[in-house]
């Protein structure tokens, strides 16, 4: 069973930083590439971040290009999001999940930015 289960996140002032973890099981982790998405408070669901499986090749959605970070490692069966500079508009529960397919996606963890 495809298990995704999110942590990290919390309450940060604008400017400050939060690194969010998903540590995955139930799946071969290596051979996947991984999302994370968000979805803010009465809005809907938002891409953030794609890493391939490798971690060569990643992709931002433009509100969070230069700010965010997506990394991944294999052998700790480990996605990760750096998220540095936060606005208050990056608050959101944040989501993990296998590329596409949006069954796999954990509880979520909340980041909340505000001062």
């Amino acid at each position: 069973e495809v298990q995704l289960v999110e942590s990290g996140g919390g309450l940060v002032q604008p400017g400050g930083s939060l690194r969010l973890s998903c540590a995955a099981s139930g799946f071969t982790f290596s051979v996947y590439a991984m999302s994370w998405v968000r979805q803010a408070p009465g809005k809907g669901l938002e891409w953030v971040s794609t890493i391939n499986s490798g971690g060569g090749r990643i992709s931002y959605a433009d509100s969070v290009k230069g700010r965010f970070t997506i990394s991944r490692d294999n052998a700790k069966n480990t996605l990760y999001l750096q998220m540095d500079n936060l606005k208050p508009e990056d608050t959101a529960v944040y989501y993990c999940e296998i590329r596409g397919d949006t069954s796999s996606r954990g509880q979520g963890t909340q980041v909340t930015v505000s001062s």
